[in-house]
């Protein structure tokens, strides 16, 4: 009987921990390159807001300030910029991945 009670208790914290996840706020990537370099080559799934657009369009995808939000660009410098200008704004779960290359890594593993 013991071992029905451990195995029971094994598969609910299994299924406790899965619904967690589905709750868990899904990461948000954000490429901040221009639009003539996100047109060159972008990375599929990611969303695309210039650096100099990002004050004025992060509303328009209606996220929680909590919301993971991964920054890239061609080399961070301009990640960096929108990184600073979303905390502003009181996002408080922003990183600046660096560039579009290190996105790529991330994201693969």
């Amino acid at each position: 009987m013991r071992n029905i009670s451990r195995i029971t208790t094994i598969s609910l914290l299994a299924i406790m921990l899965s619904a967690c996840s589905l709750f868990a706020p899904q990461t948000v990537w954000i490429d901040v390159r221009s639009h003539d370099e996100y047109n060159e080559d972008h990375i599929s799934n990611t969303e695309h807001i210039p650096h100099t657009d990002i004050v004025a369009q992060i509303s328009d995808l209606d996220l929680d300030k909590s919301t993971p939000i991964k920054l890239f660009c061609r080399s961070g410098v301009r990640a960096g910029l929108a990184l600073t200008a979303l905390q502003d704004l009181g996002y408080t779960n922003v990183e600046n991945v660096g560039g579009i290359a290190d996105a790529r890594v991330v994201l693969s593993q």
